[in-house]
């Protein structure tokens, strides 16, 4: 009887080890990231017309976060709040940045650290691929940016077949023989591998989600993978037979966008089953959201935020309120549905936590969500969140109970709404409650003074300049040149 006491008590001990050790054991950790994804255009959240099997099994099997949220509406700033894990008015980008290979200022300022720095300190292999965004030359490139490994293309956008694939974006618009100017600067130029360039014979969306796959099956550390696809952002291009798979969709525009979503379904599926067939998917700890709203203005109408106002760009619910996915099997997390306020910054709070990274330099701005997610902490993991664009032409904080705003129109005045009673913001109530607004009012200003106003200049104005820069040099060593005396011989 002794003999069987001690060796179940050796028994437990090891049990206990074992499980000890699981729970330390570093997770690897995949941000997956939509771009221009409309909240009501999976199944999960509510799309009838589109099918979404694979997010919606993840989003089943884990946490769908009904309150999630981008720190900005629109991409570059979004995401490079989502990198950094701080507002990005902290440090003064509330713009879409061009692609400029030779400017050293135009990027994500280096006083900033990326999660994947953060986690690259401790032991993580890191990668990302697909979109950056956050500048163009050497010092703002991914791999100087703590990420091992890239693969994508450092513009805002880019066409989805290699056909289309030049040396470089024609800058005389064919049409109106006009200069181009916009935030996609490079979405025609091929992409890159590191510091190389990088092999594209698919449809995009397939082979961003193939190199993905490949990264996440590699190796027995413990990885950070950062996937930043492009869809279905513009331009609207899609696998003939993937369209054709939506050919009951009347509106042509929506049909393609449909396509689009569809092949990014497909495409995380690719990675998840790499994660599974690997050994590595219950513990690979999951995000996935998009980086803004669906576009809903002019001939952009083809993504559906459901009941929330306006899109893309706006301060009301459709610009920001992001579909919100966490998932991972060995977190233990209560299935369902989380009714909490979440940010994107708290991604790289709850990544740095759980991968004992790197929490030097500026302090992080989001939570941990795990304690929230297992059920150990009730509540929210925020009183409140916070928006700003262009220095406060729009602004926006929201509570759980409440929300005040102001549109980034000239013409916009400020509005108020019950976001318990009235969650698409239908009803401004900014007269009635006083008291209610100045709160709101407090806090915000509260926020912003630990702000910095805004230190670049917006994609399109920026390549305006820099092509009067041109102009203007030219025309100093045309007055130059014409004051110099030719030189005679004898």
């Amino acid at each position: 009887m002794m003999k069987k006491s001690i060796l179940a008590s050796v028994a437990a001990l090891l049990i206990s080890v074992q499980i000890s050790f699981a729970q330390n054991e570093k997770p690897n950790i995949l941000v997956i990231l939509a771009d221009d994804l409309g909240y009501a255009d999976l199944g999960f959240t509510g799309a009838k017309d589109i099918k979404t099997p694979n997010l919606d099994k993840l989003a089943n099997q884990g946490v769908i976060i009904k309150n999630g949220y981008v720190t900005h509406p629109y991409c570059g700033p979004s995401r490079s709040g989502l990198v950094t894990g701080r507002y990005q008015a902290r440090f003064g980008m509330e713009i879409n940045l061009t692609n400029s290979y030779y400017d050293m200022y135009c990027g994500l300022p280096l006083t900033e650290q990326t999660f994947a720095k953060r986690l690259d300190k401790s032991g993580y292999k890191t990668g990302v691929v697909g979109k950056w965004h956050l500048g163009g030359s050497d010092p703002f490139h991914p791999n100087n940016r703590g990420f091992d490994y890239f693969y994508g293309f450092l513009s805002g956008g880019h066409s989805y077949f290699p056909q289309n694939v030049k040396t470089h974006m024609p800058l005389i618009n064919s049409k109106d023989n006009k200069p181009h100017y916009g935030a996609n600067e490079g979405s025609y130029w091929p992409l890159t591998r590191n510091n190389k360039a990088g092999e594209f014979t698919e449809y995009l969306t397939t082979a961003l989600s193939k190199d993905a796959a490949k990264f996440v099956s590699k190796g027995k550390d413990p990885f950070c993978l950062y996937l930043a696809y492009n869809a279905p952002h513009l331009p609207l291009e899609a696998p003939k037979e993937t369209i054709e798979k939506y050919k009951d969709i009347k509106d042509k525009k929506r049909r393609v966008y449909a396509a689009m979503v569809d092949e990014l379904d497909q495409g995380i599926g690719i990675v998840i089953d790499a994660l599974k067939k690997s050994g590595k998917y219950e513990n690979t700890l999951i995000f996935f959201l998009s980086d803004n709203g669906g576009p809903r203005k002019g001939g952009e109408r083809f993504a559906s935020n459901g009941n929330f106002r306006e899109g893309k760009g706006s301060m009301y619910e459709g610009g920001c309120h992001v579909p919100f996915i966490v998932n991972w099997p060995n977190g233990k997390f209560k299935n369902g549905e989380f009714k909490g306020l979440v940010s994107a910054l708290d991604i790289a709070a709850t990544a740095v936590a759980v991968g004992h990274g790197d929490t030097s330099g500026y302090a992080l701005e989001g939570t941990n969500l795990i304690p929230y997610l297992t059920g150990k902490k009730k509540g929210s993991p925020h009183d409140a969140l916070y928006w700003r664009m262009d220095d406060g032409r729009g602004w926006a904080v929201r509570t759980e109970d409440a929300k005040f705003l102001k549109l980034n129109k000239p013409t916009s005045k400020p509005e108020l709404f019950d976001m318990e009673k009235d969650p698409f913001e239908s009803t401004d109530i900014v007269f009635k409650e006083k008291k209610k607004r100045k709160e709101l009012a407090k806090l915000w200003n509260a926020w912003n003074k630990e702000n910095k106003p805004n230190l670049f200049l917006q994609s399109g104005t920026y390549q305006k300049k820099r092509l009067e820069m041109y102009k203007k040099l030219y025309e100093e060593l045309q007055e130059k040149a014409s004051t110099k005396e030719l030189l005679e011989i004898e």
